[in-house]
C-alpha cells in the first residue's frame, strides 16, 4: 500500500506557462473539464476531450506528476471496468474511465499548478469572505502533508511486522485500520495546533485586510479562458446534436 501518488496533487513551482495563468483561469479549466466529462456517456467524444488535455500536461511540465496521479488510480479504474462490464457494458465501463480520468487530470493540473497563497487571494477577490478563503487553501496546503504522514504511518506499521501489502479486496480493507486511527488522531492535534495558532495571532479581529501581493487578469488568461469557453459551447452544441453526427463520433465497441 503507498499513497505516494497523491504528490500529484501537491504545488510544484515550474517555470511554464500554465504556472504563470491566473489561478481562477485554471480553476475554470478544471470545471470546464468536468461540465465537458459529465456531458457525454459514449466512448469517442470522451476519447476526444481526454486528448485535448494532454497538451496542457506538455505545456505545464509535470508529464511524471500526472500519470502518477493516473497509476494511483488504477484500482478504482479496474473496479469500475469490472462493476459496469459485468452489470451493463463494456463500452460504458470505458467511457466512465474516460470520464474518471478527465476529472482526475484536470484536477492534478488544478493542484499542481496554483500556489496555496494565490488561490486565497483569488478566492477573495471573488467576494469570497476571508476566513473561508483561508480555510480552503489551508484544506489544499495540507493535501501533501497528510499523504507523507499517511505514508510515514505505514512505514512505522511495516517496522511493527505488521503486513500492510497483503493481496485481496478484504485484506486491503483491514489494513485501513491501523492506518486510519492514527491518521484521525494526528489530523486532530494538527487542527488544534493550527486553531491556536490562529487564534494567538488575532486572526479574524479585523474584517479589512492588506496583502503583500495582488492577483491580476493578463492578456494570456483572456485567451486561456476564451478558449476554455468556446471549448465548452462546442461540446454543449455537440451534444444538442449528437444524434446527427458523423458515425465516427458515436464509435463504440461492436459488442
Amino acid at each position: 500500500m503507498s499513497l505516494q501518488f497523491l504528490e500529484a496533487f501537491k504545488f510544484l513551482k515550474k517555470d511554464s506557462l500554465i504556472h504563470e495563468l491566473d489561478p481562477r483561469a485554471k480553476f475554470l479549466f478544471a470545471l470546464t473539464y468536468a461540465i465537458s466529462a459529465l456531458l457525454f456517456t459514449e466512448i469517442m467524444p470522451l476519447f476526444i476531450i481526454f486528448i485535448s488535455i494532454l497538451p496542457i500536461v506538455l505545456l505545464g511540465k509535470m508529464i511524471k506528476e500526472w500519470w502518477k496521479s493516473v497509476q494511483g488510480m488504477s484500482f478504482l479504474i479496474f473496479l469500475i471496468i469490472l462493476l459496469n462490464t459485468l452489470f451493463l457494458s463494456l463500452n460504458f465501463a470505458l467511457a466512465m474511465v474516460l470520464r474518471i480520468m478527465i476529472m482526475l487530470s484536470a484536477f492534478s493540473i488544478f493542484f499542481l499548478t496554483v500556489d496555496p497563497n494565490d488561490l486565497a487571494l483569488s478566492l477573495i477577490s471573488i467576494k469570497i469572505p476571508y476566513e473561508y478563503g483561508f480555510s480552503f487553501s489551508l484544506a489544499f496546503r495540507f493535501v501533501p502533508t497528510i499523504a507523507m504522514e499517511a505514508q510515514n504511518i505505514i512505514d512505522a506499521q511495516k517496522s511493527r511486522g505488521y503486513e500492510m501489502e497483503q493481496k485481496g479486496i478484504i485484506n486491503q480493507i483491514k489494513n485501513l485500520f491501523p492506518l486510519l486511527i492514527p491518521l484521525i488522531i494526528c489530523s486532530i492535534r494538527r487542527a488544534f495546533n493550527v486553531a491556536e495558532a490562529l487564534e494567538s495571532r488575532a486572526f479574524g479581529s479585523k474584517k479589512r485586510r492588506t496583502f503583500y501581493h495582488e492577483i491580476k487578469y493578463t492578456l494570456k488568461d483572456w485567451f486561456f479562458t476564451s478558449y476554455l469557453i468556446f471549448f465548452l459551447i462546442c461540446l454543449i452544441i455537440i451534444r444538442i446534436n449528437f444524434s446527427q453526427m458523423p458515425s465516427w463520433l458515436q464509435w463504440t465497441l461492436p459488442l
